[in-house]
């Protein structure tokens, strides 16, 4: 850690992966501001510097899932992504090559936690605390902590007594796991358990796998990108990321203009069959209300329940992996590529652990009502406390002495996912009630560092010097987020997106599910009318909006 500074800043921004790193560019090299990062990581990336778990990769395609040219076409030109589904080392190379060419780091403090910001009235600036002992000042606090980086670790009694190696997937050891010969209990199956236990059945002696809910997972069809294909993606770069930007889940391809149950059943087969061929999110695009109609949504469940029929041998183990009690894509689906074949190795076992739930962690293993699992090593796949958990941590004190946990505390309550009132110049990005996670997470990033971006030079230019939601506005955000929420299915599951898998939490859905490219819109229109639902106040400022 750097030596305890007091500095006064621009900027703060907390977390160097994607977000991070372009609104450091955006506010240090295009408004020509003071701005430093704090980073708790030895180096950028995020998400991608932590999570190097076996098989760890994105599941938006790779040409997508990286910077347009809003941040530079040269880039694009040079990168060449080996994959169609980049591995998590790939992406990390990638955040460090935009870090190097932009020459961030001299303005990243690595190895460094924010232990609290709290707002000076007086000052009208943030006061940013840290364990280096820093008391950093600054004017704006962005917030770039990502929405899945606190890890989720259940507490199983015993946990701590067991005497082998424990391993959490969002902490993954640098130096790797060699699992030669051992005996490993994999617990958790979501998107990283789908990635993780292939991987770890091709070298372990036996893989245990205690799985609560099982998930629809998706073909993801990966492969290696060809150089012919690489060239039509950059010959045709702006015009993908034009539908990125309008599309509902910001990937582009559209969602086909037809209800489910309006084609014949052979056919709704043939248009799912060939989504499944083409891999990835597809399958979610072939019909307009799959997340709208739950007998719509029965024909595309159904059809992934025949697909890991066709591909597990043992029917009573298709039958465990098959989800019967939640709506397709009520979960956050993972992409998997072999997952559902491991179970035909003999060196793989399938626990229920809905019918026989973990009762503790003994010193030997993982004990369940039909007894104990002895095995080597432990690894927990149980996810993160999504979209809040890092935020609560750094600990945000607002006017008044207002935290935000305590704000929060009956759900989140934001002005577009962005803002949120009692916390002046405090700007979230990717937040809560924003598409986030329920989308390529680049596209919405890209459009809310720009946002961010275009507000702070607009408040330059007008000399206003606060900037903080008015209660009727996000009142009214938080009404739409919900009336959105409640069309669809989505709060059928008990899935993290609601906050279900941490005790305790709020149950709601956390990220906006009304569409990229109408959030984009709605965004866009509240700036053109001068920020409309802000109140703005200094020197500059007329009146709140």
């Amino acid at each position: 850690m750097s030596e305890a500074v007091s500095t006064d800043l621009d900027a703060v921004v907390v977390g160097a992966g994607f977000s991070g790193l372009y609104m450091l560019h955006r506010l240090r090299d295009t408004l020509g501001m003071s701005a430093l990062v704090i980073e708790t990581a030895d180096d950028v990336g995020g998400t991608w510097y932590w999570n190097r778990y076996p098989g760890a990769r994105c599941d938006s395609e790779s040409y997508f899932y990286s910077f347009s040219d809003r941040l530079s076409e040269d880039l694009l030109e040079e990168w060449t992504w080996t994959e169609r589904f980049a591995g998590q080392p790939e992406i990390l190379r990638y955040l460090q090559t935009v870090a190097e060419r932009f020459d961030l780091r001299r303005d990243i403090r690595f190895g460094t936690t924010v232990t609290a910001a709290s707002w000076d009235e007086d000052a009208g600036r943030w006061q940013v605390d840290t364990d280096a002992g820093d008391r950093l000042t600054a004017r704006f606090l962005i917030t770039a902590v990502g929405c899945l980086s606190t890890t989720n670790l259940p507490e199983f009694p015993g946990r701590d007594s067991f005497r082998g190696p424990t391993f959490h997937t969002g902490l993954w050891p640098h130096e790797g796991v060699d699992f030669t010969g051992q005996r490993v209990a994999v617990i958790g199956t979501g998107a990283t358990g789908v990635q993780l236990i292939p991987e770890v059945a091709e070298q372990a002696a036996h893989v245990t796998v205690f799985q609560r809910t099982p998930n629809y997972d998706i073909a993801g069809g990966n492969h290696p990108v060809t150089p012919e294909f690489d060239r039509r993606i950059k010959d045709e770069y702006r015009a993908i990321w034009a539908r990125t930007r309008d599309t509902a889940f910001g990937f582009p391809y559209d969602v086909a203009e037809r209800t489910a149950l309006s084609v014949p059943e052979d056919e709704r087969r043939e248009i799912f069959e060939e989504a499944w061929a083409q891999g990835g999110f597809r399958l979610g695009t072939t019909f307009n209300d799959l997340l709208l109609d739950a007998d719509a949504n029965e024909t595309a469940a159904e059809f992934l329940r025949s697909k890991i029929r066709e591909r597990v041998d043992d029917p009573e183990v298709a039958e465990m992996l098959a989800p019967k009690d939640h709506p397709f894509f009520t979960k956050r689906p993972p992409l998997e590529n072999g997952y559902y074949e491991t179970y035909n190795r003999e060196n793989v076992t399938l626990v229920d652990a809905r019918r026989t739930p973990i009762e503790e962690i003994t010193p030997t293993g993982v004990r369940t009502a039909d007894g104990e699992y002895e095995v080597d090593a432990i690894v927990y796949a149980t996810g993160f406390d999504a979209m809040t958990g890092t935020l609560f941590r750094l600990n945000i004190t607002g006017r008044d002495g207002l935290g935000l946990a305590d704000k929060w505390a009956g759900g989140p309550r934001t002005y577009l996912g962005i803002a949120s009132r009692g916390f002046p110049n405090l700007f979230m990005l990717t937040g809560p009630q924003s598409p986030s996670v329920l989308s390529n997470m680049v596209v919405s990033i890209e459009q809310h560092v720009d946002w961010v971006a275009d507000c702070l030079r607009h408040l330059r230019e007008q000399g206003v010097e606060q900037i903080e939601p008015v209660a009727e506005a996000e009142d009214g955000w938080v009404a739409h987020h919900d009336e959105v929420t409640d069309a669809t299915l989505l709060p059928r599951a008990n899935s993290w997106w609601v906050g279900a898998n941490i005790p305790g939490k709020h149950r709601s859905l956390y990220p906006y599910v009304g569409g990229v490219g109408v959030y984009r819109g709605i965004c866009d229109d509240v700036a053109a009318k001068g920020y409309e639902g802000f109140a703005l106040s200094g020197a500059g400022a007329t009146a709140a909006v």
